[in-house]
Parts: C-alpha cells; sequence; structure tokens
C-alpha cells in the first residue's frame, strides 16, 4: 500500500514546494515593486507631505496603487487558472479542477500576501522627511 502511494505523494511534495515557492516569489515581487515605485516617488510624496498632505493620505495613496496592482495580477491568475484546469484535473482526486472553496482560499492567502507586502513600503513612504526630499531635487 505504501508502494502504489509514493508517486501520488511525491508529486504532492513537489506541488506543495513549488506553490510556497510560488508564495514567496510572490511577496518579494510585490515588495520589491511597491519599494522601487515608493522610492522612485521620494521627492514628490515629499512635497505633497511639505504641502500638508496627512501621513494617513500618503499611506491610502501607495496602499491603493499596489492593491490595484495585486488585483489585476489576481484576476489574471484566476482567469488563466480557470483556463487550465483542465490540463490539471488529471492530477486532482477528489476535488474538480474548478473548486470554488479552493479558489477563494487561494485568492485569501494571495490578498493577505499583497496586502502584507504593500503595507512595509506604505508605511515608510510615511516616514519621508519632506526636507530631505526636497534637498534631493
Amino acid at each position: 500500500m505504501d508502494d502504489s502511494l509514493a508517486r501520488p505523494r511525491l508529486y504532492a511534495t513537489f506541488v506543495s514546494a513549488f506553490a510556497v515557492l510560488a508564495l514567496v516569489m510572490a511577496t518579494i515581487g510585490i515588495y520589491g515593486m511597491v519599494a522601487y515605485v515608493v522610492s522612485q516617488r521620494t521627492s514628490e510624496i515629499g512635497i505633497r507631505m511639505a504641502l500638508g498632505a496627512a501621513r494617513r493620505d500618503v499611506f491610502r495613496r501607495v496602499f491603493t496603487q499596489g492593491a490595484l496592482l495585486a488585483v489585476a495580477g489576481l484576476t489574471i491568475g484566476v482567469v488563466l487558472a480557470l483556463a487550465l484546469g483542465r490540463v490539471v484535473a488529471t492530477l486532482l482526486f477528489g476535488v474538480s479542477a474548478t473548486d470554488p472553496v479552493t479558489y477563494v482560499w487561494a485568492l485569501g492567502v494571495f490578498a493577505a500576501v499583497a496586502v502584507s507586502a504593500t503595507v512595509i513600503p506604505a508605511y515608510r513612504a510615511t516616514q519621508v522627511d519632506p526636507v530631505t526630499a526636497l534637498r534631493l531635487e
């Protein structure tokens, strides 16, 4: 019995490892992209803050931009997952390729990752010193 389950167990281990790797790469990618945008717009953020923008407004602006990119990525991912679900259907046991619970969980996990990866650069944007940012101009 153990020998007959060895191959499916190996496949499940590989798929799980690649899923965790994809999640880590998505987190690093979103964080890196938002952090890069914040670093490129430091002078703009400094000017906004010098003109009286509240920290929460700066945070909301940066966070919203990151969230919109994450929503676009999630939408593209769901469309591709639904389109390619037929290919993976042969590897699934007891779950359909279009199982809504699976999709909801995946969306929830990736949304949480996107939020956590966007919060740190958005917070750092609120810490920009307007004088220093204007001096860099």
